[in-house]
């Protein structure tokens, strides 16, 4: 499940480091407050056994935001989006936003105008083509990856399969990445976050594709990071 919340920020621009940086905390706060045992669990041991978090989420989105040179713009038009695969997990979701009347982003407040829920979908098993609304981060050992380095896919394959098996689903494969945008360095924590986004390829169960759109592409995921459009 995929839900768009609408926000309104309290100031025309966030600093760098708080654009991804709150992702996390804005997560587990939003689980906690409807069920804090299954927050601190999800955080502390993943999902049933998996080490995985099946949460994803967007950074703050702002249409017609004015463009700066060094700085990220707001405007009046936001967004965040965020969801899980998991049923239960994107239940508390909902739950908590029904009473929510502000997000509290790093230094920011957004204010929350609605929510819209994204159920799922239209996919059918075969080609499919993905493209994300924010970098996706891969890894080898402790360097960041983009597209067209030496196993990017091979990671990024990794990444899906491993996901899949969580969800006790298909993986998917014919991985192929189709088209990439520039490097994008964001710090996360006071640790660097480096990816791109890219539109990939792929041949996939048409539930895990409805999955995927719920969780995102790579690591990092609750960060911010991966956001499928």
């Amino acid at each position: 499940m995929r839900i768009r919340v609408d926000v309104e920020p309290d100031r025309p621009s966030l600093r760098w480091e708080e654009v991804h940086g709150p992702a996390r905390a804005v997560m587990y706060e939003l689980l906690g407050s409807h069920d804090a045992a299954m927050a601190q669990s999800l955080h502390d041991e993943g999902w049933r056994g998996k080490p995985l978090k099946p949460l994803g989420m967007t950074s703050p989105q702002f249409k017609g935001a004015p463009r700066k040179n060094g700085v990220y713009t707001t405007s009046n038009d936001g967004s965040v989006w965020l969801g899980s695969p998991i049923p239960e997990i994107a239940a508390a979701l909902v739950a908590s936003l029904a009473s929510r009347t502000e997000i509290v982003w790093g230094a920011a407040r957004l204010k929350v105008r609605g929510f819209n829920v994204d159920v799922s979908g239209e996919f059918s098993d075969g080609p499919v083509e993905l493209s994300t609304a924010t970098p996706v981060v891969v890894k080898h050992e402790s360097r960041y990856l983009l597209p067209g380095d030496d196993r990017y896919l091979e990671r990024l394959q990794h990444n899906l399969a491993h996901k899949a098996d969580v969800l006790g689903l298909p993986a998917p494969h014919g991985l192929r990445v189709l088209e990439a945008g520039p490097r994008r360095r964001f710090t996360v924590r006071g640790a660097p976050r480096i990816g791109a986004q890219v539109r990939v390829a792929m041949e996939a169960d048409a539930r895990y594709v409805d999955a995927l759109r719920s969780w995102g592409l790579g690591l990092d995921t609750v960060q911010g990071f991966g956001w499928i459009r």
